[in-house]
């Protein structure tokens, strides 16, 4: 298969949201912030998993990948989306886009299957408690990661140069925000069947396959919290569950309900919003689920970044003039540091 004879020299347009100029600045202004966040949380997490011994287990192990998977996610698009919205133009280099399209590839894939390996260690912590460090030792959690990545990268290796060397016939406009297979896929100007099948079947392997063991190692779960007695060990098996399952559902939500809508004008924008969804904004509640609502995360980042009571005693005997007077100063002070003003100078008070 050939190159376009125009995309490959002069690179691609990215429509985005160019059709609606007065929507561009309020969606860079939104997406700038969200993205900040997304950074801030998800580094965050990474750096409590590192640093709190306590955090050492394969769980917060999954977590801090996880959490990097979710910065490459959104910065594989996102920065250059930004650049896009915030002036006239709108096109991204033909090895730009190869790039962008080998990380969306890499790491949604990626991610999918992470998510399934995280049902799995939930599953071994709640159905088999006395034998989970057994089960899920640390080679183990190595070998499900490596797999995770192994197959990301084959999904990106196979598909990124069929994608990106399908002819266009000159064709550079792509109808989305960002270099998104489906779409380089609808501007070719031959027949891509062959190419649509194989896609297919990935999305079965990487999406729906490891939805399935999601599902099933949830079912395990439901049955056996079922099975406990009191109401506190049912509380605690949910609790244990309920922010991998949040993540599970705002990820594989909007993916499902992005791909089951019909291919008219209509779900190709809300096509465009709901991959801003979980390439976005998923990324930036991830952190924040997990750290409202683990009690081992909120004490991790109690411990490393500790919330110190700035109610401090300011200690200043007097003040000296250029006028050789003493003025008395109160010892005693609320504020956790004072600048005491005079007709001289700037005293800082010492706390302490």
């Amino acid at each position: 298969m050939e190159k376009s004879n125009d995309s490959s020299e002069y690179g691609f347009i990215l429509v985005g949201f160019s059709d609606r100029p007065r929507l561009e600045l309020v969606l860079f202004m939104v997406n700038f912030t969200l993205y900040s966040v997304a950074v801030l949380g998800n580094s965050t997490i990474i750096l409590v998993c590192i640093f709190d011994p306590r955090l050492h287990t394969p769980m917060y192990f999954f977590l801090a990948n996880l959490s990097f998977l979710d910065l490459c996610f959104s910065t594989s698009c996102i920065p250059q989306m930004l650049v896009n919205l915030w002036g006239p133009d709108k096109t991204i280099s033909y090895a730009g886009c190869a790039v962008q399209l080998f990380s969306f590839l890499c790491v949604g894939s990626v991610e999918c299957i992470l998510l399934a390996v995280m049902a799995y260690d939930r599953f071994a912590a709640v159905c088999r408690p006395l034998h989970y460090l057994v089960i899920v030792h640390p080679q183990l959690c190595l070998r499900l990661v490596a797999v995770a990545w192994g197959s990301g990268l084959a999904n990106a290796i196979v598909m990124s140069p069929l994608a990106m060397t399908l002819s266009r016939c000159g064709r550079r406009r792509v109808n989305h925000f960002l270099c998104e297979m489906p779409a380089l896929i609808k501007m070719a100007c031959v027949d891509a069947r062959a190419v649509e099948m194989l896609a297919f079947t990935f999305a079965i392997l990487i999406v729906l396959l490891p939805l399935a063991l999601i599902l099933v190692s949830y079912g395990r779960i439901a049955a056996a919290v079922l099975k406990i007695q009191s109401a506190a060990g049912r509380r605690k098996a949910f609790n244990t569950c309920s922010s991998h399952l949040t993540v599970v559902s705002l990820f594989y939500g909007s993916i499902i309900y992005m791909y089951m809508q019909p291919g008219n004008s209509a779900s190709q924008d809300q096509g465009k919003f709901l991959t801003l969804f979980y390439n976005l904004v998923t990324p930036m509640l991830n952190p924040l689920i997990y750290a409202l609502r683990n009690k081992e995360v909120k004490g991790a980042l109690k411990r490393i970044f500790p919330m110190r009571q700035w109610s401090a005693r300011i200690s200043i005997t007097f003040v000296q003039c250029h006028t050789a007077e003493a003025i008395p100063v109160p010892g005693d002070c609320l504020l956790g540091l004072a600048v005491v003003k005079t007709s001289c100078d700037y005293i800082l008070g010492t706390v302490f």
